[in-house]
């Protein structure tokens, strides 16, 4: 079963993970950055969809916006024309996770090579003498599949100069804790883009000042 998350940006309350030290991620980035050119001025662009949804829209461009700025950007000045224009965009999906969708239970061969399942409410553990036995009711585990995507445009000639993906896993919907880093990670091949899509970049969290 799977679903996608709607309204989950405005549930970043759920998404603490206080033990979270890095993120990594799948990375696709395309560049037409003109070499040369250095980063100056940016806002965000909201498309109608985004404007509909004027909270999760600013939740999202919070979560961006180190990572824009730690790439070399700095807000156009309330009244002046950016040089670019920056869209964003994130989702986040849910599926239902089984404890048995591990390989040390099945192998590589999938779910009709399960000789220990007994329906889906069945969890093998290690009984007596050694032996593989039953307890239950097993409860499926959540998990997350995360997306977020930047696109860079020239505000004048509105070419499209810079675009990226990056993806995750994992077991919360990580709104205020992982999908920062993703945004850090998908501006990370900033300005050339990379030659090798899909590829891993991982993002150490910073340490809270205190």
């Amino acid at each position: 079963m799977t679903k996608t998350i709607a309204t989950v940006l405005a549930a970043a309350a759920l998404a603490g993970c206080a033990s979270l030290n890095s993120v990594g991620s799948d990375v696709s980035s395309f560049s037409r950055w003109p070499a040369g050119r250095a980063p100056a001025t940016y806002a965000f662009e909201r498309l109608p969809s985004a404007q509909a949804r004027p909270q999760q829209a600013q939740m999202l461009e919070d979560a961006a916006r180190n990572a824009i700025e730690g790439a070399g950007f700095r807000p156009a000045p309330e009244g002046s024309p950016p040089d670019v224009t920056v869209q964003v965009g994130a989702r986040i999906t849910e599926t239902d996770r089984s404890p048995f969708d591990d390989p040390f239970w099945y192998g590589s061969r999938g779910i009709w090579h399960r000789p220990f399942v007994y329906g889906r409410y069945g969890r093998p553990f290690w009984g007596p003498y050694g032996r593989y036995s039953f307890w239950g009711p097993a409860y499926d585990f959540p998990n997350y599949e995360r997306e977020v995507a930047v696109l860079i445009r020239d505000k004048r000639s509105g070419e499209p100069l810079y675009e990226a993906r990056a993806e995750s896993e994992g077991t919360t919907t990580g709104v205020a804790t992982v999908l920062p880093l993703m945004f850090v990670a998908a501006m990370r091949d900033f300005p050339a883009g990379s030659p090798t899509n899909p590829h891993r970049v991982t993002v150490e969290m910073q340490p809270v000042q205190r």
